[in-house]
């Protein structure tokens, strides 16, 4: 991994991969590694995610403008962990993936603090990056490179946080 990776894509246990090193990483063993997507549920949706993956979000959307930072900002989910453990246990292999490697550093880190020795942060993501603006074209990533994806949903393979949390909405029953 090249030694320029920006500090918010860096993760305690210094395990990284690209996207298609993390398809061929699942690929030769697909029983024992595990991929998680921690993006949000509107982003399995609209963008897609990898079919065997384990979509598991680390963070909401807030709604609350936060006028330092000029945006509204993710806001974590306290029972990220408890949710991966589900499916996971602290020896496994997780291949962990966000929209660009940022979240996906936040959970590998929050995996490592509970004692996970194997999360993997996929550095360019699901969409990787652009050049710096958001008008350019993504470099990397699981889309840009060949890598399976879909925008089918798949309920058994997703851990959603508790509808209870700050910023989760109760299900309807309309």
């Amino acid at each position: 991994m090249p030694t320029d990776l920006p500090a918010a894509k860096q993760t305690a246990l210094g395990l990284y991969l690209t996207a298609k090193e993390a398809y061929e990483k699942w690929q030769s063993d697909p029983e024992n590694v595990k991929i998680l997507d921690v993006r949000t549920p509107e982003e399995f949706l609209f963008v897609g995610s990898p079919p065997m993956a384990w979509k598991i979000p680390v963070a909401t959307q807030s709604y609350q403008w936060d006028a330092k930072k000029k945006q509204y900002p993710m806001a974590p989910l306290p029972d990220f962990v408890e949710r991966v453990k589900e499916v996971a246990g602290p020896d496994d292999t997780l291949l962990v993936t966000c929209r660009s490697g940022g979240r996906s550093a936040i959970a590998c880190n929050m995996l490592a603090r509970a004692g996970f020795t194997k999360a993997y942060n996929i550095t360019d993501g699901m969409e990787g990056d652009g050049n710096g603006d958001s008008d350019s074209t993504p470099q990397g990533g699981w889309k840009n490179s060949d890598c399976p994806w879909t925008k089918k949903l798949t309920p058994e393979r997703m851990r959603l946080p508790k509808p209870d949390q700050p910023g989760i909405p109760e299900e309807s029953s309309t």
